[in-house]
């Protein structure tokens, strides 16, 4: 079992700012605005979200109702549907005040939900296919903060003619100063743009493949299963397993189930990812993408921490990455929108990162050759990825020679997967290094999912040096930057541990300097 020794470096308390207590005038003032509700429009909308939520009761009662005649049941259903969709209507309401934006809901147990409007941190709009028909738009509030169960602030929906300024209203007090009355609005500049040849890079990832496993989850959920495996497509199948082999059979199934993947993933590619473009006008990126249904998200510039690349192995084989935003309040593992670039040519991808970077203080070479970690680093790659295949060969082989019968298809599988760890482990230090720039940390690390994270020095509130067991006899140590950016915490894998207290004061001037020795 692995210890681990961890070593700590206080949080910096320079980024934290005191609130002040909202002024009596400007709460009075709140009070006085009026409650709003949500577009009568919502009144078709609202049924169908319903509806489809309850979509297998709904099933349940229609073939019930088949099978003996009576369909009062689902009559009855649709009727409770429709009722509560209404119901919803007429106890949602909304206030944006100067000080607080409020959202009270509830058919049966009423909710007050306040949001200060300076804890905003982002605004996304999105529209689904009805609601772009009826001309509406959800518009959701981010705070980066960590809330309940089902309470998110989330306005479904509004006019869509009336969204871009209420947007801008909630947003203004956040990412700008007061502008003056007279002075031009600021002037976008477009910095990226979706391009349909980029759909080829949508096969190079596990979407389709996904998306073919739920929708068999659904239909064994359902009781289409049964069916399926009864079905003489199923009898057919294995009718010619037996006529021409199971090998081959197999073979055939996975290309087909490769080019359906494929073509699954590019059309999910497409809806979700058409007519991508990210502008910049400053002080925001408004990332807006969508066919079918629209997404809109507006980053601020002034929360940009950096930016992580990533290209997992199937893509970069492709020569593609994608791109997101390092961005605090904004948390990637709360799966919060900070896309820049979906998967895109990685040339594509690179030069948005330099551009983004450099625009948020990065004026050195974003793209800069990472230093190597070492002999040690090295050795650890080749040791976890070959060393559990050798001991299952070595496990065979005293299998075989105790006297059990070891198929050739086992030693020839063991050889491949054998050819592949050492494959893995070449490429994981290949592509494993970090670089210091002023200001500025760049890591990378991985192979199967690769990714480099460029995060700003100023977006870093505390440190820890760890080693495990292994890792001290092997000399070398894991970096972490503590961030309230992103995914809380970024690192720097196998540096020598002679050098890890020096990297973190080259980074942090101060942060390490007791400790460097």
């Amino acid at each position: 079992m692995s210890t681990e020794r961890s070593d700590h470096v206080t949080e910096r308390s320079d980024h934290v700012t005191e609130r002040s207590e909202p002024a009596p005038e400007l709460l009075a003032e709140e009070e006085q605005q009026p409650w709003l509700r949500l577009d009568k429009r919502m009144l078709l909308v609202h049924p169908v979200n319903e509806a489809v939520k309850v979509l297998p009761v709904l099933l349940v009662s229609f073939i019930l109702g088949s099978q003996s005649g009576n369909h009062l049941w689902g009559l009855i259903i649709v009727a409770v549907v429709v009722v509560f969709a209404i119901l919803r209507w007429f106890t949602t309401s909304y206030r944006i005040g100067p000080v607080h934006v409020q959202l009270r809901t509830g058919v049966f147990q009423k909710k007050l939900l306040s949001v200060p409007r300076s804890r905003i941190r982002s605004v996304d709009v999105e529209a689904g296919v009805l609601h772009r028909v009826l001309g509406l738009s959800i518009l959701r509030i981010g705070t980066g903060q960590q809330a309940g169960k089902g309470e998110k602030f989330e306005l479904n929906a509004l006019d869509s003619k009336a969204v871009p300024a209420l947007r801008e209203q909630l947003l203004e007090t956040v990412t700008r100063s007061p502008r003056p009355v007279d002075a031009p609005p600021p002037v976008e500049t477009e910095i990226a743009h979706w391009r349909t040849s980029w759909v080829r890079f949508a096969p190079f990832s596990f979407t389709g493949v996904v998306t073919i496993a739920a929708a068999v989850g659904i239909l064994f959920q359902y009781g289409f299963g049964e069916r399926i495996t009864e079905s003489s497509v199923v009898a057919d199948s294995i009718d010619s397993a037996e006529r021409f082999g199971i090998a081959l059979v197999i073979v055939v199934g996975l290309l087909i189930l490769l080019i359906v993947a494929s073509l699954f993933a590019c059309a999910r590619y497409l809806i979700a990812y058409g007519n991508l473009s990210v502008t910049d006008d400053g002080t925001r990126l408004h990332v807006a993408h969508g066919l079918l249904r629209t997404q809109s998200t507006t980053l601020d510039r002034k929360r940009l921490r950096g930016t992580s690349l990533s290209e997992p192995l199937l893509l970069r084989i492709a020569k593609g990455a994608t791109l997101d935003a390092i961005m605090t309040g904004v948390s990637a593992e709360k799966k919060e929108s900070s896309l820049l670039l979906p998967q895109a040519p990685a040339a594509e991808a690179r030069r948005m990162m330099t551009t983004v970077l450099g625009d948020a203080g990065l004026h050195a070479d974003a793209q800069k050759p990472l230093q190597s970690h070492g002999p040690a680093a090295r050795r650890r790659r080749y040791t976890r990825a070959v060393g559990p295949v050798v001991m299952l060969g070595a496990g065979l082989a005293v299998a075989r020679a105790l006297g059990a019968p070891i198929p050739t298809i086992a030693w020839l599988a063991a050889a491949i997967v054998l050819v592949g760890a050492v494959f893995v482990a070449w490429d994981r230090y290949r592509g494993l290094g970090h670089a210091v720039l002023p200001g500025w940390l760049i890591t990378q690390h991985g192979s199967l999912d690769r990714t480099r994270h460029s995060l700003e020095a100023a977006g870093i509130i505390g440190w820890t040096v760890r080693q495990t067991f292994f890792q001290r006899r092997a000399g070398v140590a894991t970096i972490i930057a503590a961030t309230p950016a992103g995914v809380g915490h970024y690192e720097v894998l196998d540096v020598p541990a002679d050098q890890a207290w020096a990297l973190v004061e080259a980074v942090t001037p101060g942060a390490g300097d007791k400790w460097v020795r």
